[in-house]
């Protein structure tokens, strides 16, 4: 085998403003954004031959959770030719779109939508997998990749980096020991018996086939493949067939979607939550999993409703089982079956089940890739060896010059993963690239408080009156006659013109006898004086 040649990409020689890293739809939105702006000269790797979001999740009439104002690039600038009424505009699908009354699109759609905008633009370079990025004595970084085509390594130059390199599977505990134990039966891909849900359309027809399966996991995607399998399989028709769902989550929960609490993926709450101590923000993200990783309300009465229909010809072999965490997997030769052992939280009992496929629908995690290492201590990480992401989303000392996406749920919250929130993401990107704001970010836009409250101003004190001159030399002022008399002369607290006491409070109905002075106030009077 011969030495790859190394070669510089044509536009090498440029010192780019911007090298991406990375092509799912936060680094793709960057890219839209950037396009239109003189001052921004971008390029983006990505070592796919082509766009693809989630192309294991593509079940047929799946949505995506967030209304279509999500795309890659309205919520900063509603007139961008890039946004997603255009593409359904462009495609002939803005009617149809608008009398379907539905805010989010499909899942297919929204995919089509992403490969649309990305063919349009000419700063994608496809098929690149880096493999290091340097920093140079003048503060500029040099990015390498290797062509996929001809293994051929290129170098790109940039002043600034941004990492938007995604999320990767993640495995429960018991199946990655038995992977690491050199098990391949605990390896989660479309071919052995543990599927993870990135790879469910590939694996789909066999899982189809096998006599028993279970699907662990609480959220979105756990649901839609129960629902697809229970429908698709019609287990009542197969005797024998079993098709069970485990949870260690309390209920099948459904997403948080309330107003108030979507304000939580304001920026008034991002800063908030940025502020918090290091442990204060684990326990919030691992209590606020529920506001974002639970199931859709109209998915979960959609599975009532499909047992619901099958139990009319008779039980549905399948379990739902909450309350019950995996603690231990093994493979039985014999049997050609993976033995689980699972814990009741509440009971505390354990028990073992076995299954022929295990689906794993227990989300992703955010890596650091290892094209970082040459970098060391100049990448900002916590305690815990996770990246340390700065508000501004840097992690280089706050010299704002190296940034991620999708990588700073445990910094930032819950608003790391939400395709709403990408757009004000790059547009902050974007500003600190520029020093200037092409896109205005909002910065106030929840109606609630988050932390402690400013003090209330203190009223200033009210000035002193002003003291009551003497009155006229011989006028002793006795009624109303008496002030009359008084050579015309004004006296503190009454009119010269019929004598009222100016200071006398202005009672209800008030009774002044002829003397000037009140009458006792009635006990509902006295009590509208005092206030």
């Amino acid at each position: 085998m011969t030495a790859a040649a190394t070669t510089a990409p044509r536009d090498a020689a440029h010192l780019h403003d911007l090298v991406g890293i990375g092509l799912g739809p936060f680094n793709l939105g960057l890219a839209a954004l950037s396009d239109p702006l003189d001052d921004v000269d971008a390029v983006f790797l990505d070592e796919n031959d082509g766009f693809a979001w989630h192309p294991g999740m593509m079940i047929e009439g799946a949505t995506i959770q967030v209304p279509f104002l999500a795309d890659l690039v309205t919520m900063a600038d509603p007139t961008s030719r890039f946004g997603f009424l255009n593409w359904l505009k462009t495609t002939g699908r803005l009617y149809p779109f608008y009398i379907r009354e539905e805010f989010s699109p499909l899942r297919a759609e929204y995919d089509a939508y992403c490969r649309w905008v990305a063919d349009q633009l000419d700063t994608l370079r496809w098929g690149r997998r880096v493999t290091s990025v340097d920093e140079q004595p003048d503060g500029t970084y040099v990015v390498t990749s290797r062509r996929a085509a001809d293994q051929a390594v290129e170098t790109w130059h940039a002043r600034h980096v941004v990492l938007g390199v995604g999320t990767e599977p993640r495995l429960p505990e018991p199946l990655q020991r038995l992977a690491d134990r050199g098990d391949a039966h605990g390896r989660g891909d479309a071919h052995g018996p543990v599927v993870h849900s990135a790879d469910y359309l590939r694996a789909r027809d066999r899982l189809r086939a096998a006599d028993s399966v279970t699907i662990v996991g609480s959220g979105q995607s756990a649901a839609e493949i129960y629902r697809d399998l229970l429908d698709t399989t019609r287990v009542c028709d197969r005797p024998g067939h079993r098709l069970d769902w485990v949870t260690r989550s309390p209920r099948f929960f459904p997403m948080e979607y309330t107003k108030l609490t979507l304000e939580l993926t304001s920026p008034e709450y991002t800063d908030h939550f940025h502020s918090l101590p290091r442990e204060t923000r684990d326990r919030l993200g691992r209590e606020q999993r529920s506001l974002y990783k639970g199931i859709s309300g109209d998915l979960v009465d959609g599975v009532y409703d499909t047992l619901y229909r099958l139990s009319v010809d008779g039980p549905v072999d399948s379990t739902l089982l909450t309350e019950t965490e995996l603690v231990d997997a093994r493979w039985v030769d014999a049997d050609e079956q993976l033995e689980l052992t699972v814990r009741h939280a509440q009971l505390g009992t354990t028990t073992t089940r076995r299954t022929d496929a295990l689906v794993v629908a227990t989300g992703y995690a955010a890596r650091v890739p290892s094209f970082l290492d040459a970098l060391g201590d100049r990448v900002d990480r916590d305690d815990l060896g996770r990246l340390s992401v700065a508000r501004d989303y840097s992690i280089d000392g706050g010299r704002g010059r190296l940034f991620v996406q999708n990588a700073e749920e445990h910094t930032h919250g819950l608003t790391a993963p939400d395709l709403g929130f990408g757009a004000w993401r790059n547009s902050s990107i974007i500003a600190s690239i520029t020093g200037r704001e092409p896109y205005p970010l909002e910065r106030r836009i929840a109606f609630q408080t988050f932390g402690t409250p400013a003090p209330a101003p203190v009223p200033a004190p009210a000035p002193a009156p002003a003291p009551a001159p003497a009155p006229a030399p011989g006028c002793a002022i006795r009624d109303k006659s008496d002030a009359q008399s008084c050579s015309g002369a004004e006296v503190s607290g009454v009119s010269p013109r019929d004598g009222r006491d100016l200071h006398a409070p202005d009672l209800d109905g008030g009774r002044v006898r002829p003397g000037g002075r009140p009458t006792e106030p009635t006990p509902t009077e006295e009590a509208r004086v005092t206030r």
